[in-house]
This record gives structure tokens, C-alpha cells and sequence, in this order.
């Protein structure tokens, strides 16, 4: 192949420096300036553990929207061989749900799911409203006695409450699902411990039985809820009843997750942004139509998902480097919405700016909640701003370990 260029042994070392410190505390609160780093040596740099890092926007973009990208699979999986993290018991379940799917059972599985509608997200903002000011009035009484982790009050309620409700799920389970949904996601970083494969895997066999469990449930006495419509859907596609109620499974568990991880720390991501610049509080404050930019600048200042892993159907170059058929390709978001070949002054956190970002990603898996999320931190943003008086942050928050899934540990918020 004409005009390539493979990575040597000596980037590879030179990148494990750089990355080592995403891992880090300090690296984990604020990555931003490490990405930088990562920007100087290209848009394509070799990964420490094999294949590449992509942080330019328009080749992220390119690939999230391209064919000749796909999922890493449950074949991809199979594929890497035993004893590696792949065959974890977690990483196998995890890739049979929606996300992890490419054509053509990525389509069949997508039409099953239906989307959130304009009907579907009306009927549900009126409960997300009332779910809101309810966990509001908790924090305001808080407030009177002092400080409040508005993480654990509200950002990690609205999401748990809100899904939960939708699909019918009993209020007393909410509080472990959420945990059992942080534990989970381990098996989607980049670089897990066994000790956290292990926690992932203890998780999601606890998560299979309990909803498998429910979709039994609901075929014996079906309601008008999005499991019993997902049960008759797959009984229409699917005639064996046990693949039809695996299907069904795997659906309601992607629902889940999608709504719970990711959006909590949205909302918590948002509302950290509001109060650490009293500028910010007043602007929303004045220009409630602004809402809507200052959620989608949020996405792309500090999005929830910092990397997304494709792998490469075929022999090709991205940005004049080699990469071969299925080897994997982790697009750092949270890098490349940085770039400031894509944005002016990307540093700077700018509502009035226009609307550009790949938090949802993009293509055929631009993520099916993002209505719903989007929902859910426009109402929380709005009412925040109505029913309190300005917060001020307390001190800076902890984040947990991670690198590709953003959380933060707490949010603690006192009156100005």
C-alpha cells in the first residue's frame, strides 16, 4: 500500500507516557490539557495496547458516519481470543445489545426498539417535570441546613426516576439497578482491571436475571408499557418464544443503561458548569431561550462519553495511517471537541456558539435516547434556575476512575 505509515515501537512508548496520566486523578478531573498533548502528535496515534487514538472532530465524524467502520461485535469478540477482556462474561452479554449490533441485525433490532417520538417524549415530559421539581423541593430544604450533593439528590435521581417509570419497573428496585449500572459499565472502559471485570460480570448476571425475570412477568400479564409492546413485537419477528423473550432482554437492558449512565452525568456535567461561574447562572437566568445551547455546548465541553471504539471492516489509511482489517480505533471524543481546526477558542465554554458535537455519536448509531436526554437536562436546567436561588459550587468535585465514561462522585452546592 502505497503512502503508508506505520506506527513504531518509539510512538507507541511516547503515547503510553501521555496516557498513563488520563488515569490518573488529576488526569481523570480534567483531561483536557493531556488531549492536547495527544493532538501535537497527529490525529491518528498509536494506542499502548494495540491499535490507534483519533482525535481530530472531522476523522471521529468520518468514521462514526462511515460503513467500512463497525461495532466490535460478538464475532470481533470471539475472535481476540480466551483470557482476554473481551471474553469476559460482561463483554459478551454487552455486545449483544443494541449499540454493539451492526447490519443487518443492528436494523432488524433498531425498528423493533421503535424511538422516542414527539408523542412518546411529550407523554413523557409531563412526568419528568413533576420528578424534577419533587427532587428540587428536597434540595431546597437541604439548603437550609447547609450544604447539598446535588449529584446524589438530583443527577443521579431524574434519570433512574424517569426510565424507570416509563418501562414500569417498581420504585424500591431503582436504587439498586443504578448501582448495578455503574458497576457494569467497567467492561466498556478501555483499559479494566481484573478486579473490575470481575465487579462488571457480578453486575450484569444480576441484570440479566432480573430482567429476564420482568419480561416473563410481563408476557404473563402484559400492560401498556414498552416491554409488553416490545414482546408482542418480537412474537410477530421471532417465532421461537425463548429468542423472542431474549430479544426483549437485551432491549430493555440497553434502555437502561443508555438512560442511566450517561444522562446522570449529563445532568451533573450541566449543572457543575451553571454553578462554578455565577456569569453562567445569570444568563440562564435572563435568556431562558438559551436552555437548549447552553445543554448542547455541555455535550461538547465535557460530553458523557469521551471515547467511542470502532473497528475497521478492511484495509485502509486514516489520516495517512495503516490500519488493517479489524483492528480497533478509539475515537476520543472529548479530544476532538476540542479541536480547534473544528471550533474557535474550544477552550472556552460558549452557549451563543453553534450547535456542533458527537456526544450522541453519529450515523446509523446516533444514540436513540438522545431525545429523552435532552429532555430531561432542558427541564432540570430551566427549573434549577426558576425555583432556586443562585448556588455556588463548594469545592471541586471527585470523578470516579475512568476514562472514556465521565461521572462525577459528587456536586456539592451551597446558597450564594
Amino acid at each position: 500500500m502505497v503512502g503508508t505509515a506505520t506506527a513504531s515501537s518509539t510512538d507507541r512508548r511516547a503515547t503510553v507516557s501521555l496516557f498513563s496520566r488520563l488515569r490518573t486523578a488529576e488526569g481523570q478531573a480534567d483531561p483536557f490539557p493531556i488531549y492536547a498533548r495527544l493532538q501535537e502528535r497527529g490525529g491518528v496515534s498509536p494506542a499502548p495496547w494495540g491499535g490507534f487514538l483519533v482525535t481530530t472532530y472531522s476523522t471521529c465524524d468520518q468514521v462514526l458516519r462511515s460503513s467500512a467502520w463497525l461495532e466490535p461485535d460478538t464475532s470481533w469478540r470471539e475472535r481476540q481470543g480466551e483470557r482476554t477482556r473481551w471474553s469476559a462474561s460482561s463483554s459478551r452479554e454487552i455486545s449483544r445489545t443494541l449499540p454493539a449490533l451492526n447490519p443487518p441485525e443492528h436494523t432488524r433490532v433498531r425498528r423493533s426498539a421503535g424511538t422516542f417520538d414527539r408523542t412518546t417524549v411529550d407523554r413523557i415530559g409531563h412526568r419528568v417535570s413533576g420528578i424534577v421539581d419533587r427532587l428540587l423541593d428536597t434540595v431546597h430544604e437541604r439548603l437550609h441546613s447547609g450544604e447539598a450533593d446535588y449529584a446524589a439528590l438530583v443527577c443521579e435521581e431524574l434519570p433512574v426516576a424517569t426510565i424507570g417509570d416509563w418501562l414500569g419497573l417498581p420504585s424500591a428496585d431503582w436504587p439498586r439497578l443504578r448501582e448495578l449500572t455503574h458497576e457494569q459499565v467497567f467492561t466498556q472502559e478501555l483499559l479494566p482491571s481484573a478486579s473490575q471485570l470481575a465487579r462488571s460480570d457480578t453486575a450484569m448476571a444480576e441484570l440479566r436475571a432480573y430482567f429476564l425475570d420482568l419480561v416473563r412477568e410481563r408476557r404473563a400479564r402484559p400492560g401498556d408499557d414498552p416491554v409488553s409492546t416490545w414482546i408482542r413485537t418480537w412474537d410477530s419477528m421471532e417465532p421461537d418464544r425463548d429468542k423472542a423473550d431474549e430479544a426483549v432482554y437485551f432491549l430493555a437492558l440497553f434502555v437502561l443503561l443508555a438512560a442511566l449512565e450517561t444522562t446522570s452525568t449529563l445532568l451533573s456535567t450541566m449543572t457543575l458548569l451553571l454553578v462554578e461561574d455565577s456569569d453562567r447562572w445569570r444568563m440562564v437566568a435572563e435568556r431562558p431561550d438559551l436552555v437548549p445551547a447552553f445543554v448542547e455546548e455541555a455535550l461538547r465541553y465535557d460530553p458523557p462519553t469521551h471515547v467511542i471504539s470502532r473497528v475497521a471492516a478492511s484495509d485502509c489509511l486514516l489520516e495517512g495511517t495503516e490500519v488493517r482489517a479489524g483492528e480497533m480505533v478509539h475515537l476520543m471524543v472529548g479530544a476532538a471537541h476540542r479541536d480547534q481546526a473544528r471550533f474557535s477558542r474550544p477552550d472556552v465554554f460558549d452557549p451563543h456558539r453553534k450547535p456542533a458535537h458527537l456526544a450522541f455519536s453519529a450515523g446509523i448509531h446516533y444514540c436513540l435516547g438522545a431525545p429523552l436526554a435532552r429532555l430531561e437536562a432542558q427541564t432540570l436546567l430551566r427549573r434549577t434556575v426558576t425555583r432556586l436561588p443562585r448556588l455556588t459550587l463548594v469545592r471541586r468535585p471527585a470523578h470516579a476512575p475512568r476514562v472514556a465514561f465521565r461521572r462525577l462522585l459528587n456536586l456539592d452546592v451551597a446558597l450564594a
